[in-house]
């Protein structure tokens, strides 16, 4: 068998295609929930955005040492495992360069969350697998790429050429209406998707653990003590969320798209499409951050009013279990930051319930 393959062949079958599906499944979530940093509350400005992602039964805390996924077993056991981070890209230069860091950011995070996201299914369905889904990993890096392929195919390259077709079929003359029609495409793909998926019950125990995430931000970031009772009170919508990300990679890219023109050329629309997604990726990272930093100011609460109101198809009401996680994969991240010693190597364990995590 070929050592690339081997991962993915040596899986039961029933369960590799309930992993691969719910994989597939919150691709394109995926890689806006994994530029997440958190969101700073409207009554205190934090020193470090905290942030994270919903994985399978679980929650992805990520700080500037590192990264701690929380997951419940079918024991309901709290297994976490803490995963080191880059220096260089959480508390080096690069951390500090506008636009620049929100590309590297978002990658890293990307490889990190699908290697949080696959670990947690191997934990949800007591799986022994050692599998290497990280950067270096053939299994992990084969899932990435074709996560991210998904996304881009589905809400760029499928709305560039559905808006050339309807301007072929009828004659447009006017590029920046077919601008738009591709736009609403966008749109309508983006919420659609989002709808769709909603309806699939593992997908709405992950909004469930997207909803404790938040959640759990929002109490800390207003000084709250990290209970489920406490916690629980507290907004479920997040200014910094990766749907807020998605709806306004959206919107910056209809008019980027009209500022920077749109080529006759069916084959060089595509290529031209594709080509400013790295570019408007890191100015929409860079829009959350400023909308997330100046929340006070009257004109930008109401231009995130659709960030927020997306979020109730991507967050559920979480119960007090779920919250149980989302604190737990938080505290060990806060533990990290008040040591200061970064990990060398990814450690696993268990937290006791109702108890602060060491």
């Amino acid at each position: 068998m070929p050592p690339t393959l081997r991962p993915f062949l040596s899986f039961r079958p029933s369960h590799l295609r309930r992993r691969l599906s719910l994989a597939f499944r919150a691709s394109a979530l995926a890689f806006a929930q994994a530029q997440q940093e958190a969101a700073a509350s409207s009554q205190a400005q934090p020193a470090y955005w905290y942030g994270g992602q919903a994985v399978i039964e679980g929650v992805m805390m990520r700080g500037r040492y590192l990264a701690a996924v929380a997951v419940r077993n079918p024991s309901q056991t709290i297994v976490i495992k803490e995963v080191p981070l880059n220096a260089a890209l959480y508390r080096g230069r690069l951390a500090r360069l506008p636009f620049v860091r929100g590309l590297v950011l978002l990658w890293d995070a990307l490889v990190l969350g699908t290697s949080a996201l696959m670990w947690s299914a191997d934990v949800a369905l007591e799986e022994e697998e050692d599998i290497d889904f990280s950067l270096q990993g053939a299994a992990g890096m084969g899932l990435v790429v074709v996560s991210l392929a998904l996304g881009i195919g589905l809400f760029f390259v499928l709305p560039a050429a559905a808006s050339a077709a309807v301007k072929s079929l009828t004659g447009l003359d006017s590029k920046l209406v077919a601008d738009l029609i591709e736009g609403l495409i966008k749109l309508s793909l983006l919420i659609g998707y989002i709808w769709a998926i909603g309806f699939m019950q593992d997908v709405k125990r992950l909004f469930g653990y997207h909803g404790a995430e938040h959640k759990t931000i929002n109490a800390y970031e207003a000084g709250a003590e990290l209970t489920p009772p406490v916690v629980a009170r507290y907004p479920i919508q997040h200014p910094r969320c990766g749907t807020a990300f998605l709806l306004t990679l959206v919107a910056l890219s209809v008019l980027i798209h009209i500022v920077t023109g749109r080529p006759d050329s069916v084959p060089l629309l595509l290529l031209s499409r594709v080509a400013l997604i790295l570019p408007i990726a890191g100015i929409a990272y860079e829009t959350i951050r400023f909308t997330a930093k100046h929340q006070d100011n009257p004109l930008i609460r109401w231009l995130i009013r659709p960030n927020l109101a997306l979020q109730s198809l991507t967050t559920r009401e979480p119960d007090h279990a779920m919250l149980e996680v989302g604190i737990a994969a938080l505290e060990r991240v806060l533990a990290a930051e008040r040591a200061q010693r970064p990990l060398t190597e990814p450690r696993v364990s268990e937290a006791a319930l109702g108890e602060p995590a060491d």
